[in-house]
């Protein structure tokens, strides 16, 4: 019988085995525990979060989507203390492309401050994000190595990504999944935009591409 099958009631069952029995333990975006992302959150939402105002959510709605953190930033961040920052960015955060982003954007990482920023470069290039979780897991627990995951993702691969891993997309349902799959294999960049951009407008083409490389 499989472990995530067994009773665990009344056992103190390590954050790990719960993530793993969750079926994420191999995603390639970081599982979620409430971090909003600003390309899909409602404009309530971002409104009611500290330190954000009607107007701020507005101007992430109309700046959708993001490309990358620093982009969100500069419309919420800019004006804010350091501890500010921390507490709407707990709540509201653009995931990182662990393999591409930059240490400037790193910093914007609640409580990730120069030494941490630093081991999240010095690993790359990141096959997935169970490497993240062993190199991380060298310097914090595994309970702040949950944490810091529900801010990166690593790119998927659009030819040899399972399922969960393409799941693990920021609101992808089944139906964009089997179009994902549908479209392999996939020679470059621009086949993935013209046949998903059969289902969805260029801004949730633009959404989805950050998740996503050919190799």
């Amino acid at each position: 019988m499989s472990s995530c099958k067994l009773s665990l009631q009344g056992l103190a069952v390590p954050l790990a085995l719960t993530m793993l029995c969750s079926g994420s333990a191999d995603a390639q975006v970081g599982r979620n525990q409430g971090v909003l992302n600003p390309n899909t959150a409602t404009e309530a939402e971002m409104s009611a979060l500290p330190h954000m105002s009607a107007a701020k959510a507005s101007s992430i709605l109309e700046g959708r989507p993001f490309g990358n953190m620093l982009e969100v930033h500069a419309l919420v961040g800019e004006a804010l203390t350091e501890e500010e920052q921390d507490e709407v960015y707990s709540r509201l955060f653009l995931p990182l492309n662990l393999n591409e982003t930059t240490e400037e954007e790193i910093l914007l990482v609640p409580g990730v401050k120069g030494r941490m920023a630093h081991e999240f470069e010095e690993y790359r290039p990141y096959a997935g994000l169970p490497v993240f979780r062993r190199e991380i897991g060298k310097y914090v627990d595994d309970d702040e190595v949950a944490r810091l995951e529900q801010f990166v993702f690593v790119s998927i691969d659009l030819n040899t990504a399972s399922d969960e891993d393409i799941l693990s997309i920021p609101n992808l349902g089944n139906r964009m999944l089997h179009e994902f799959k549908e479209y392999r294999p996939y020679r470059r960049i621009e086949q993935f935009r013209r046949e998903i951009g059969k289902y969805v407008d260029d801004d949730e083409v633009a959404r989805l591409e950050r998740y996503v490389t050919i190799k």
